[in-house]
């Protein structure tokens, strides 16, 4: 059962620690002021990763083998020099793709001494010497249909979730906004665009259901059973039983289907949860009432949780990476734009508030 978490902000990174009076509490920060876009505590060990935005300074990459104590700066991943004369612009702004890292956006942990990182501008990158050296996965980089991907929240497309099948690391799946579902089997030396049954009901009716117009906010999938996968898209709430080939969209989703975080229970395919928002032109909770939603049945049905969180108005949206389930499956944590951060230890039933101060939460990640 994991007492820690590690929680990247726009001001910093942050450890909360479960004492011994059964409260959580900010125990440790780092890197006060800067923005941390994305973490990886490395399973089974002490190793941390932490990316930071540092807007003019660029990117940075700094890893801790000690839990913490101490940090070292890392390489970061770099793209290649962009070939002179080459065409490569992002089709809705019409902007030149820029060949270099302007945010890391995913971090997970493959095989043995592996790391996949995604970023923006809709780079995948392979460390297989535990971030000491990254290499651009060339053949979806190359692939003449990555050119079609583009910016949603961000100028250019931007790959922000990656699933490592458990059963086979060469297995491995990433999601792009706004790209679609890609799958590999032979560790990125060949990719397939998947994703039947997906729609984008802002795209012509023509163009909807076609996978490569389809905006993922994030995909999630379960360590026991991973060909479940689930998927808070931009436009819905969907289910895969096949790994992403297929995909059933759910409905009757209260109080909303709109949102950008989801996160599933580790051992039971069944059980997920979310956090909705309105509209994606307001971007807050559904009639001010900040809640998370549940579902124990695959999506047949849904509950509205929101014992322990705020009962005031309330005007905190979730990021795709601030929810969390522990490996138990019994904890959860999220944090809001608002610098609100709560954890519940009975799966959602209800929630304890550790702080209404934090800077804006980007990503939250238990540490096992």
């Amino acid at each position: 059962m994991s007492n820690r978490l590690i929680v990247g902000t726009r001001k910093g990174l942050f450890r909360i620690e479960r004492t011994g009076t059964g409260n959580w509490d900010v125990t440790q920060t780092w890197f006060l002021g800067d923005p941390v876009s994305m973490l990886l505590p490395e399973p089974g060990g002490l190793r941390l990763h932490a990316a930071l935005d540092l807007g003019h300074f660029g990117v940075k990459m700094q890893r801790s083998d000690d839990g913490g104590a101490t940090w070292s700066e890392a390489p970061v991943p770099a793209f290649p020099p962009k070939p002179e004369g080459i065409e490569d612009k992002d089709p809705m702004r019409g902007l030149d793709v820029p060949w270099s890292t302007q945010l890391i956006w995913a971090l997970e942990a493959g095989g043995p001494g592996e790391i996949w990182c995604g970023v923006v501008p809709g780079g995948l990158f392979q460390s297989i010497d535990g971030g000491e050296s990254w290499a651009l996965v060339r053949p979806l980089w190359d692939d003449p249909r990555r050119k079609k991907w583009m910016g949603g929240g961000y100028d250019f497309a931007g790959i922000h979730s990656i699933l490592v099948d458990p059963r086979d690391p060469a297995h491995v799946t990433v999601a792009v906004s706004v790209g679609g579902v890609w799958t590999t089997r032979d560790g990125g030396a060949h990719w397939e665009l998947i994703g039947s049954g997906l729609r984008n009901a802002y795209m012509p009716p023509e163009m909807a259901g076609d996978p490569l117009t389809q905006d993922c906010h994030r995909v999630v999938c379960c360590g026991a059973s991973p060909d479940r996968l689930w998927m808070q898209h931009h436009n819905g709430i969907f289910r895969s039983d096949d790994g992403g080939e297929n995909w059933h969209e759910l409905s009757d989703v209260p109080p909303s289907s709109f949102g950008f975080a989801v996160t599933v229970h580790p051992k039971d395919p069944d059980t997920a949860w979310f956090v909705p928002a309105a509209k994606d032109e307001q971007r807050i909770p559904v009639d001010a009432r900040l809640v998370v939603t549940r579902t124990r049945d695959g999506g047949q049905h849904f509950e509205v949780l929101h014992r322990g969180l705020p009962s005031e108005p309330a005007y905190d949206l979730v990021y795709r990476h601030a929810l969390d389930v522990a490996s138990d499956g019994e904890r959860l944590a999220f944090g809001s734009t608002t610098g609100s951060f709560w954890v519940s230890e009975d799966q959602g039933e209800s929630w304890q508030t550790v702080s209404n101060h934090l800077p804006p939460v980007l990503c939250v990640r238990f540490e096992e």
